[in-house]
């Protein structure tokens, strides 16, 4: 496999240079403020995610602060507690948009949300507790026992929260395979995520680099050379 120094010598040259480059860097991961992140907060970026996989990012933020006052700020502990005339009034709501199967994703993640609050204190002490070096299994338990929050959601959720992670991104799986990791052009099975995470575990020994800018260079070594 390819030296991550190479990998990272390849972006800074792309970038424009080794300063260039860090200021594309994104914020250090801060583990006390994921601990302290809010119940609510966090269903909130669930919806986000979940209804803006396969939909235009942009409607969906525009359309916000709809969705704050339509799903009550998101708190899970209410929106466990609303009646079914509720759920199929939001499917009549102009402040969202009206798909009812991400619709009642919210509900139940909002139990998700409880049930592990009521194991770990909160979602956000419980995610700043799980490893880095064990990604795969975090995406395994968001897949299992939350709803709609499997694949590309679920590290695009870990990513928006603030959890050091990686993304398998077009240009991030281009970026390992041409390192030299056998995996699909499309990362999905168990096998092949395996792989990734053992590659950026490995890769986090030699630099001690968080995963969000291992994840961040690799996908900037690689591909369209874009203004990032």
């Amino acid at each position: 496999m390819t030296s991550f120094k190479t990998i990272r010598a390849r972006a800074e040259k792309r970038k424009g240079g080794p300063k260039a480059l860090d200021k594309l860097m994104p914020d250090r991961p801060d583990l006390k403020g994921l601990a302290k992140l809010g119940d609510d907060r966090i269903l909130a970026e669930m919806a986000r995610r979940v209804f803006c996989a396969g939909f235009t990012w942009s409607v969906i933020e525009a359309k916000w602060d709809g969705f704050e006052d339509a799903f009550l700020g998101f708190v899970p502990s209410k929106l466990t507690f609303q009646p079914e005339d509720y759920w199929e009034g939001l499917m009549r709501d102009v402040r969202i948009v009206r798909n009812g199967a991400k619709i009642m994703s919210v509900r139940d993640n909002a139990g998700f949300v409880r049930d592990i609050a009521k194991e770990h204190g909160s979602f956000g002490r419980f995610l700043a507790k799980w490893p880095s070096s064990d990604q795969i299994g975090l995406l395994d338990l968001l897949t299992r026992r939350g709803s709609r929050l499997g694949g590309n959601t679920g590290q695009m959720l870990l990513r928006f929260v603030g959890w050091d992670g990686f993304v398998t991104s077009r240009d991030v799986v281009a970026c390992l395979r041409d390192a030299g990791l056998d995996v699909a052009e499309d990362v999905k099975s168990k096998r092949d995520l395996a792989k990734v995470q053992a590659q950026f575990n490995a890769w986090s020994d030699e630099t001690g680099l968080p995963y969000t800018y291992l994840s961040r260079i690799c996908a900037l070594s690689v591909g369209e050379n874009r203004n990032e």
